[in-house]
């Protein structure tokens, strides 16, 4: 059997990116259960609750859900239990120092498996303000309009 490669996504949580300002990313990886991984790997898992914690020099991601496995026996897990994230200890250090100071959280944003491996990207976050969501939405709305207009232009110039 050949060794899985690349990156394949299995959940993404974009109303963190909409919520919250992104200052800094990291990778890491989860400690799962087998029923855990296989129902991950049919494509179902839901980011939109998470959030991560920091515990005695740990990280561990709640609220979660990856729903139980279907062919799962007793051996089954419970779909929102909190999971430990494997940090290097600088970068958990980082979190701490980092989380301490107010208005920081840390939310994730993907889940996805890289060469075989759960990975979960975890960002370390600033809510932003309901003027801060309205400016997103304004700067974004600009920019497309922007690329319509040149587009059209582009498209008379050729014809």
């Amino acid at each position: 059997m050949a060794k899985e490669t690349g990156r394949k996504m299995i959940a993404q949580n974009k109303k963190a990116r909409h919520d919250y300002l992104i200052l800094d990313t990291f990778e890491a990886g989860l400690v799962l259960t087998g029923t855990e991984v296989k129902s991950l790997r049919l494509g179902r898992a839901s980011l939109v609750d998470g959030f991560a914690q920091l515990d005695g020099g740990e990280a561990w991601l709640h609220n979660v859900h990856i729903p139980e496995y279907t062919q799962g026996t007793w051996t089954n897990h419970t779909a929102r239990r909190k999971r430990k994230m494997l940090l290097h200890r600088s970068e958990i250090d980082k979190l701490v120092q980092k989380s301490q100071e107010s208005g920081f959280t840390i939310v994730p944003l993907a889940l996805y498996f890289k060469d075989g491996r759960a990975k979960v990207e975890i960002a370390l976050a600033r809510g932003k303000k309901e003027y801060d969501k309205r400016q997103t939405l304004r700067e974004k709305q600009d920019r497309r309009e922007s690329e319509r207009a040149m587009s059209a232009v582009r498209r008379r110039q050729r014809a």
